[in-house]
């Protein structure tokens, strides 16, 4: 009888362990208890998942971004609840970061679905704001673009999805210290033997991001403080 006994109590003091070890960790923490929200998501101010695509806008302001994007239902937000809302086919405008905004969405277009419906998206955009920078990366497939752009003129374009979709403008400082490798309209090549080259574009576009303007994946933990805003976009503004 003595010896199932001691097996219970011995369990019964582990659990006692265990929980008086984790209630010590989470006061020496500071007592950080992250809300169900940011929990279930595993996300952390300091922590920051690089989106698929992204826009930066030069912009102090917010508002002025989702007024030109005229965002369906603009609803204030977290940081947190932006980027969540931002995976279901909404875009989060970012509070002003030096000058800068972010946008972030799968909602924005893209070159890689129709070239033309982005290139005309981003030209109207930055007919009203001025200068647009668009950027996009998907290493599984090493698919990447990057365009810059200012009062709806072209200055840089780059865009690849196994061959190159987009190619305007010579390229700049920043991506030739990068190392990045563009190819031309129509050249022959053999994907296997480029791979490296495609998969360092896609690697470095974060990078190039940070030398035009912010790279949202370094964003310091004392830039995720305000509201941004988070809304719908408009069939009519995304053709």
């Amino acid at each position: 009888m003595l010896i199932p006994f001691g097996i219970v109590s011995g369990i019964g003091f582990f659990f006692i362990y265990c929980a008086w070890r984790r209630a010590c960790q989470t006061r020496d923490a500071g007592g950080f208890n992250p809300s169900p929200l940011t929990a279930n998501m595993g996300f952390h101010p300091s922590v920051f998942e690089q989106p698929g695509r992204w826009l930066v806008v030069k912009a102090g302001d917010p508002s002025v971004v989702q007024a030109a994007l005229r965002l369906h239902h603009p609803t204030p937000c977290s940081w947190e609840e932006g980027l969540i809302e931002a995976r279901e086919d909404k875009l989060f405008i970012s509070p002003s970061i030096s000058g800068w905004v972010l946008v972030m969405g799968s909602g924005l277009p893209g070159p890689f679905e129709d070239v033309d419906v982005c290139f005309r998206f981003l030209t109207d955009l930055s007919r009203k704001l001025g200068q647009v920078q668009f950027f996009s990366a998907s290493r599984v497939v090493n698919q990447h673009a990057w365009v810059l752009m200012d009062d709806g003129r072209v200055f840089r374009a780059y865009a690849w999805a196994g061959e190159t979709l987009w190619n305007q403008g010579p390229l700049t400082a920043a991506e030739k210290e990068l190392g990045l490798r563009c190819f031309e309209y129509g050249s022959e090549q053999n994907i296997f033997s480029i791979k490296d080259e495609l998969a360092a574009n896609s690697e470095k576009v974060g990078q190039l991001a940070a030398r035009w303007s912010l790279d949202p994946a370094a964003l310091c933990p004392g830039s995720w403080s305000g509201h941004g805003i988070v809304g719908g976009l408009s069939q009519s503004n995304s053709h």
